[in-house]
């Protein structure tokens, strides 16, 4: 590609099935990537990373070697800066514009697909993997929110028709196919953000589960009595039962028994709410709400929670609010000096 040269950076946005808050613990998750997609059109000039948002009032001007994301102003090129320090001053230089139709602080990873894309723009050309494990210490630079892999990896390594089956330790990634017949249904609730949210107080439980009775994604419940802080017991709790009841799900759902996955999708919920109080009173009347409507199989909160959307896995045509989101493949970049 020569200077100049024009290019499209396509980037879905994420919906979790199951499986929050055991990524950052090497556990398992199941989410797919969605056909919301965050846009970046541009062209390659200049000597910074110069962007503009049709939803942002304040363009993005980054140089090469920054080394600070944390502060870049205005707050959303953070991300975007973040992701150009993992380059080390290697950054190809572009003028561009972000567009998207993921909502913004909804828990459906806008973020992510901001990094993804931003990643790509900027000349990455790794393996999905390398490109989600860049984009996670980038986020983790910009917001100090200590995430997991989930979100980039299931952009970057998206299956078009599929979920994806993570294994946040091995970092593999298993497609799932979704059965015929079937919406997936996401209704937002309020929005939300992780930084400055208890994300991070949620992460410290976790590790200090796994200082006393190990990895969490290898524990059993019989050792949770060796934790004598019931906060933390109850923490590591959710997190066991929440990567079998990936497990369980995963079967369930290939094998086209969806009243069985709804019922692991309530059970996750009401765990995320009683055990890891991450879920809202508005977030439980949602889900209640849905899960006793007819032709719904199961509801969940979906994400890091403190708001933003549930997802409901439900027979065509059940629900007549929300947006019915179809699993699609992961990013992808586009050069051409035509590019729109």
């Amino acid at each position: 590609m020569t200077a100049d040269t024009a290019f499209l950076v396509r980037a879905p946005g994420r919906v979790n099935l199951i499986g929050d808050h055991t990524d950052y613990t090497g556990g398992l998750v199941l989410p797919m990537a969605i056909d919301r997609y965050t846009d970046i059109r541009g062209r390659y000039s200049g000597e910074t990373i110069a962007l503009t948002s049709i939803d942002e009032a304040l363009a993005v001007d980054v140089c090469p070697d920054v080394t600070d994301p944390a502060v870049v102003e205005p707050a959303w090129g953070r991300y975007v800066a973040g992701v150009v320090a993992e380059f080390h001053g290697q950054a190809r230089c572009f003028r561009g514009e972000v567009s998207t139709t993921i909502p913004i602080g909804a828990g459906l990873s806008s973020s992510a697909a901001l990094e993804v894309a931003t990643a790509l723009a900027c000349g990455f050309g790794g393996d999905a993997l390398a490109l989600a494990q860049l984009c996670r210490r980038a986020e983790i630079r910009a917001s100090g929110v200590p995430c997991g892999i989930m979100d980039q990896l299931s952009i970057a390594a998206g299956v078009a028709g599929h979920a994806t089956l993570i294994d946040c330790h091995s970092l593999t990634v298993e497609p799932v196919a979704l059965p015929d017949g079937v919406d997936v249904v996401v209704q937002f609730v309020k929005h939300r953000t992780l930084a400055g949210s208890e994300y991070g107080d949620r992460v410290a439980s976790c590790a200090a589960a796994e200082a006393i009775i190990g990895p969490l994604r290898l524990a059993t419940l019989d050792r949770l009595m060796e934790i004598t802080d019931p906060v933390v017991r109850r923490r590591a709790r959710h997190v066991i039962e929440e990567n079998e009841r990936v497990r369980d799900f995963a079967v369930t759902l290939a094998a086209g028994e969806l009243g069985a996955a709804g019922a692991l999708m309530v059970a996750s919920h009401e765990s995320l709410r009683e055990l890891f109080d991450t879920s809202t009173p508005m977030m439980d009347v949602a889900v209640r709400t849905l899960a006793a409507t007819p032709g719904v199989y199961g509801a969940r909160m979906t994400g890091g929670g403190f708001g933003g959307c549930v997802v409901a896995l439900t027979e065509p045509g059940a629900l007549s609010s929300g947006w019915i989101v179809h699993p699609v493949g992961g990013a992808a970049f586009v050069a051409a000096n035509d590019a729109p």
